[in-house]
């Protein structure tokens, strides 16, 4: 999976180099390392992620005094979420590629678990609280803009983290909301620091110097001061506020012009600095609203220009809400809650023909630049199912045999009857999904009946085949944990007359399925052939975890028969292949092993 993370999403924010200095918010945070979480919780555009990127810049500087307790050198680890996030395998391949820029080591053991199905979350988590356990140094893991994280799993396996955490390890979590977290808990034992919107509204002197020194604005200390009062030291107000003033004559009155929520206020400001853009930024601005990250190419393939960078560039220059994420200023991102209205005006001025073919375009730079979910994503809200289905299909792996079966399943979830029954493989691809994040209790065989039925009126073709032999192979797959032999063995015969030569990951399914009922029947040659077979083809294909069953399995025929040292190899390569530490899949091999000795 870790090929298809944008790692841009690992990068701590850059800072612009006039910031307000916040010495008593630094200092909070500092004081907070001796803890095990630090909340930053308010609204948007009350400067969390800013805040946070600062007292970064501070410790890797130097220049953060640290309280007496915590004077340890400190690794930095960064995850920006966002709403792609919440599916647990996805959300932990990215907690631990952020922690493996400290040390690549850290989680290694724990990567290949995450393709298994269901997800064992409390042997991943363990294993990774051993790597952190081991390091040298103090480990920040800061999680920025956690509630677009909407999966209780989620919630569960940092509270996980937080009660089992070594002292090394200190999390920093960024939200508009309180996460699904024990804070009361935290907060009676003293492990946790909170920061909320009263800590990080501008006082009147951090309102005049971010005006003065920042904005380049020169106001009086009564403007200065009606200004604080009216947007009650809300930074993104402030600063789009000052962004507006750049084009008044009246300053006086402009203050006094607006009033009300910051939602109020927000449309109204926006409004003024739109209207100050040349068309063609306007134009730039809104067709790259519906982008959660920015680089040059990405937009010009949006909008068909060729200035992406140099649009990108002067929009940092000027303050218009934009943040660099990379040290090379090739990758970027809109403040949230710009990016928020951008979309709303975008939503409102466009026909959804027109929105459509900005998140097509989006899709087939993803696509060709390697990143598939991003590009199933724009393809989903393109509304082109076809386009989506051909990027799930993948080319060799599917998509959910790469830790993305959630996100499918909700689409799938989401789509009209009469989607499915146009394309048949929408309902296949259901079915699978369902049965590898564990869902058996949907009726997954009315599924597979509807597409049957649905292929009734295709032509017989290699694509109908394959079809076909997923359907057999599913109900294969279905039949085992009922130990339903005759039909495991029936199932997985028409599966692999049927399935394409080119289908490794069904294929390979399907052949370890079938020496499972083999070897229940007590047909071990014929179980043992099917298992190698297995082995062979997961070798090749990179599935991991069917090599392990399928290893298992032979361990122990080899045992049955009495090959004593042999099925100790077996288990012990299951052990190797595992990694330290143990996880569920390695039970049988642990035991296996204590039989044999």
């Amino acid at each position: 999976m870790s090929d298809d993370l944008l790692q841009t999403k690992l990068h701590v924010p850059r800072l612009r180099p006039s910031l307000v200095p916040r010495p008593r918010l630094i200092e909070a945070l500092n004081q907070g390392r001796t803890g095990k979480l630090t909340l930053i919780s308010a609204a948007a555009g009350f400067g969390k992620t800013t805040l946070v990127s600062s007292w970064i810049d501070a410790l890797q500087t130097e220049r953060a005094p640290l309280p007496p307790a915590s004077h340890v050198p400190t690794q930095i680890a960064w995850l920006s979420l966002d709403e792609n996030d919440s599916a647990p395998a996805r959300f932990l391949a990215y907690v631990i590629a952020a922690l493996q820029r400290i040390d690549p080591h850290i989680g290694a053991s724990a990567q290949p678990m995450l393709q298994a199905s269901p997800l064992p979350l409390p042997t991943v988590l363990t294993a990774l609280l051993n790597d952190v356990a081991s390091q040298p140094e103090q480990i920040v893991l800061v999680l920025d803009d956690y509630h677009v994280i909407d999966a209780r799993p989620i919630d569960e396996a940092l509270a996980f983290l937080l009660d089992n955490a070594p002292p090394q390890l200190h999390l920093v979590i960024t939200t508009r909301e309180d996460p699904n977290l024990p804070l009361a808990r935290l907060r009676v034992r003293g492990l946790l620091t909170e920061v909320r919107a009263a800590d990080l509204r501008f006082t009147l002197a951090e309102t005049a110097r971010f005006l003065q020194n920042v904005m380049g604005l020169a106001l009086t200390e009564e403007q200065i001061a009606a200004l604080e009062a009216r947007t009650e030291g809300w930074i993104a107000g402030l600063q789009m506020a000052a962004l507006s003033m750049r084009g008044q004559e009246d300053i006086a009155s402009f203050i006094q012009s607006f009033t009300g929520s910051h939602h109020f206020v927000l449309d109204y400001l926006l409004e003024e600095v739109l209207h100050q853009q040349p068309p063609h930024v306007q134009t730039f601005l809104l067709k790259t609203a519906i982008l959660n990250q920015l680089t040059g190419s990405l937009c010009d393939a949006l909008t068909g220009e060729a200035s992406g960078q140099q649009i990108l560039e002067s929009l940092e220059r000027a303050n218009l809400f934009l943040v660099p994420l990379d040290n090379e200023r090739r990758w970027y991102r809109y403040h949230h809650l710009f990016a928020e209205l951008l979309r709303q005006r975008l939503l409102e001025s466009r026909e959804e023909r027109d929105l459509n073919a900005l998140h097509s375009r989006a899709s087939q730079w993803y696509e060709a630049n390697g990143l598939e979910l991003e590009a199933f994503h724009h393809a989903t809200a393109a509304n082109d199912i076809a386009r989506a289905l051909r990027l799930i299909e993948g080319d060799g792996l599917p998509l959910y045999f790469r830790g993305e079966a959630i996100p499918i399943r909700h689409w799938l979830a989401s789509l009209p009857a009469g989607e499915f029954r146009a394309r048949p493989a929408l309902w296949v691809i259901y079915a699978s999904v369902l049965t590898m994040t564990g869902r058996l209790h949907e009726n997954i065989e009315e599924i597979l009946q509807a597409a049957e039925t649905a292929l009734k009126d295709k032509v017989e073709d290699d694509k109908t085949a394959d079809l076909r032999g997923q359907i057999a192979a599913n109900r294969a797959m279905l039949a085992v944990p009922k130990n339903q032999v005759e039909t495991i063995i029936t199932q997985s015969r028409r599966a692999l007359e049927l399935l394409h030569a080119d289908n490794a990951p069904m294929r390979t399914t399907t052949t370890w399925t079938l020496g499972y009922a083999y070897q229940v029947q007590g047909k071990w040659a014929a179980a043992r052939k099917a298992y190698t077979e297995t082995i062979a083809q997961s070798q090749k294909s990179g599935n991991l975890m069917t090599e392990i069953a399928a290893t298992t399995c032979v361990g122990q025929i080899q045992e049955a028969e009495n090959q004593a040292h042999q099925a100790a190899a077996s288990f012990r390569r299951v052990l190797d292949l595992i990694g330290d530490p143990p996880w569920p899949a390695a039970c049988e091999a642990c035991v296996g092993l204590a039989r044999i000795h």
